[in-house]
């Protein structure tokens, strides 16, 4: 049913690059179609070498070098009249910007791709850019806004076969079951997620659902050393290509899942990691999320109250002006939990 996975967003002369290219490795030969193509006045050319120069800088954390990137592919394919590659660049932009957690730059942005994609007549960053606005909308908890998308763009990934697009919606899906308490409907969809990564050969899509499956393993079952395995395994994926922003999610998720088998001090050690490698790449949500695992732990650990609660009180402002809803949920669980009340800082 489901072909090799491909990588769309590399294009014009990159389009023999793997989906599973290192991304150093896409950088590398993006920049150098780059250049060539603006050195030749080749401004279509130089629009989708641009996006996998952008691509490759978000993935790697480099949010500076992303944003100047997707900005001069929009501008280069704007002077070639290209309207597909002007969205593609519009929909990279708006996926960095979801990234840095400028979630209304991000819709919009998102919201221009797919009208451009459509204006366009191309039918993947259409699909893309809706994914994203799907995803948008999951990662600040508007759950029941965003399941019916989620669950339209499955079925139309299904339906033409693209198997990467399929493993994103199941996870998507997978993720919402995940946090709504459906455990076992989320362990389905991540289990068949990865089973179709794996046989499209698409190691990015496999490890977040590996990382899926750990965490149910974890929180449903209580099943410490197979959660761990699976993140290990994981692990070795996103090394292989270099998938920074991957590797420090598996990081912190290796933190919760040491931190619910009560292994404080080992919890407290990832989420420092994962915490120093979000500040890294400018990605507000994972350093929130680690910080809170952070200040979970240290509590454990014998933390005065007063300055954990403290700490909570300035994480759940910090969550507030993100719009991150479920996450901030998240720390007033922790309230509850380690017997400390914060004050919301609004």
């Amino acid at each position: 049913m489901y072909g090799k996975a491909f990588a769309p967003e590399y294009q014009g002369a990159l389009t023999t690059l793997s989906v599973n290219s290192s991304l150093t490795d896409v950088l590398a030969v993006g920049t150098e179609q780059l250049r060539a193509a603006q050195r030749a006045g080749q401004h279509g050319e130089a629009a989708r070498s641009g996006l996998a120069v952008a691509e490759a800088h978000r993935r790697l954390g480099q949010v500076a070098d992303a944003d100047r990137a997707w900005k001069a592919s929009y501008r280069a394919a704007r002077a070639a009249g290209d309207t597909a590659a002007m969205a593609w660049a519009l929909w990279s932009g708006g996926t960095l910007a979801r990234q840095r957690g400028a979630f209304p730059l991000a819709r919009r942005l998102l919201e221009l791709a797919a009208e451009l994609g459509e204006r366009g007549g191309d039918v993947v960053v259409r699909g893309y850019s809706l994914a994203g606005l799907a995803e948008t909308g999951r990662i600040q908890g508007d759950y029941e806004a965003v399941r019916r998308l989620h669950e339209q763009l499955l079925a139309e990934a299904r339906r033409r076969g693209e198997a990467r697009h399929t493993v994103w919606a199941l996870e998507g899906i997978a993720q919402i079951h995940r946090q709504t308490g459906s455990y076992d409907t989320a362990y389905a969809l991540f289990e068949e997620a990865a089973g179709i990564a794996g046989r499209a050969d698409d190691r990015r899509g496999h490890a977040w659902a590996l990382r899926g499956l750990a965490d149910v393993v974890s929180v449903r079952d209580g099943d410490t050393e197979r959660a761990l395995a699976l993140l290990s395994q994981a692990e070795k994926e996103c090394r292989a290509m270099n998938l920074s922003s991957a590797l420090a999610y598996n990081h912190k998720m290796r933190g919760n899942v040491l931190y619910r088998a009560g292994r404080y001090a080992g919890a407290r050690e990832l989420y420092a990691r994962a915490l120093a490698e979000f500040t890294a790449m400018s990605e507000p949500r994972g350093r929130a999320l680690a910080r809170l695992g952070l200040v979970k732990s240290l509590a454990r650990l014998g933390r005065d109250r007063s300055a954990t609660a403290a700490e909570l009180t300035e994480l759940a402002g910090e969550l507030d002006r993100l719009g991150l809803r479920h996450a901030r949920e998240m720390v007033a669980r922790a309230e509850e939990e380690l017997g400390v009340r914060a004050e919301v800082v609004r």
